[in-house]
């Protein structure tokens, strides 16, 4: 039973981590990445669909994206979501692909941007250390555990907390580093 609760935990701990991953990936670096589009979706025949399963996208430059719709009648709909998105990039079509400039951004926004991913990351910290109490909780109602045992479930728990906040924080470094480069 204790080795079950430390592998949801741990699983939970892994999860936290790959939504920070993806909540990283939509932040803007200057550099055009695909992943940047991620949580904009438009109506599609009557349905709200992600724009991935609709358009192809792609970063033919440093500093461009290239949207590529499978259907023609979406480009309109690609653009005005892409408009009503809190991105600040305007959309250049041509009728059958729409293409993104990614403008240079200035010091100011690149430190704005930098508060805000340290603001993400203190959000997955709180995470992990919510799913480290709601272990610890799981294993004090253990009532077959001895002292000794419940003590060393409790450090393992804490150590997996320790590994995944480490990997929290050298990920938030990677993208400052990202951010902070010209």
């Amino acid at each position: 039973m204790p080795e079950m609760i430390l592998m949801e935990t741990e699983e939970r701990m892994e999860k936290s981590i790959e939504s920070y991953r993806h909540e990283l990936a939509t932040v803007r670096t200057g550099r055009a990445n695909p992943a940047l589009l991620d949580t904009i979706s438009i109506e599609y025949y009557g349905v709200m669909t992600p724009l991935r399963q609709v358009a192809n996208v792609s970063a033919p430059e440093a500093s461009q994206l290239l949207i590529k719709p499978f259907d023609r009648s979406t480009v309109k709909a690609i653009e005005a979501a892409i408009n009503a998105s809190d991105l600040g990039l305007t959309p250049q079509s041509d009728g059958t692909q729409i293409r993104l400039n990614i403008p240079k951004m200035t010091e100011e926004r690149r430190r704005e941007l930098t508060k805000l991913v340290n603001k993400m990351s203190e959000g997955a910290k709180v995470a992990i250390r919510n799913i480290r109490r709601d272990g610890n909780d799981a294993i004090k109602k253990c009532d077959s555990l001895t002292e000794d045992e419940e003590k060393r479930y409790l450090d393992d728990i804490q150590k997996l907390t320790d590994k995944f906040i480490e990997v929290v924080e050298k990920m938030t470094s990677e993208k400052e580093k990202d951010l902070m480069t010209i």
